[in-house]
């Protein structure tokens, strides 16, 4: 990534949008649309001006991931830490990220209905996957646009969890480790942090990269 933007340079953006819009092409309702969901605009003027100014056609396939700055827990909550050893380095070396590549594994046995978030965790190490970190989904949590339709899909009629398991937390208590997930219910993309004690099924899947 490039050097951040100057003051300077964010007004004088502005004032180029202002004054080269066309403004008479427009309609009332669908700015006041625009006014009313700031967060939505802010999250498509992004990407706007991620892609150069230009429009975004059909949904993105890479996406950038800002790594200048180290992901901050504080972004969960107050007391969690997040255990580097854990932390898998391929992923957050990553800067770009090829969606179309982007695999949803559980790494379940044949006849096994679920398994504990740890014995997942190691088999995807041990398959050597490249598991997404909490960076990759930071960009996509604050950038819901950039979001694939297709990780709306349920999972054999169940909602589906998407869990990044580059990055693991452990919690202030000290005793319980945890890993982020997204979820897409009611029209709204949703997310967590979940114990790795607990179950995993089919329609827990992890979000990963071929070695």
């Amino acid at each position: 990534m490039g050097k951040a933007i100057s003051i300077g340079q964010s007004l004088n953006l502005l004032s180029v949008l202002a004054n080269n819009t066309d403004w008479d092409n427009l309609e009332g309702n669908t700015i006041q649309k625009i006014i009313n969901d700031p967060r939505q605009a802010g999250q498509q003027f992004t990407a706007f001006l991620k892609n150069g100014g230009r429009v975004l056609v059909g949904e993105p396939r890479v996406i950038a991931i800002d790594r200048t700055k180290p992901f901050d827990p504080v972004f969960v909550g107050q007391g969690c830490t997040v255990i580097e050893e854990e932390t898998d380095t391929r992923s957050t070396s990553l800067t770009e990220l090829d969606l179309t590549k982007v695999q949803f594994v559980t790494v379940m046995k044949e006849g096994e209905s679920y398994i504990t978030g740890e014995e997942k965790l190691r088999r995807l190490k041990e398959a050597g996957f490249i598991r997404l970190d909490a960076g990759i989904f930071q960009t996509l949590w604050e950038n819901q646009n950039l979001i694939p339709e297709s990780w709306k899909e349920k999972v054999n009629g169940s909602t589906r969890f998407i869990f990044f398991d580059g990055t693991v937390l452990l919690r202030p208590d000290g005793d319980h480790r945890c890993i982020f997930y997204l979820y897409w219910i009611d029209g709204k993309w949703f997310w967590y942090r979940c114990w790795l004690g607990i179950g995993w099924d089919a329609s827990n899947p992890s979000a990963v990269l071929a070695s």
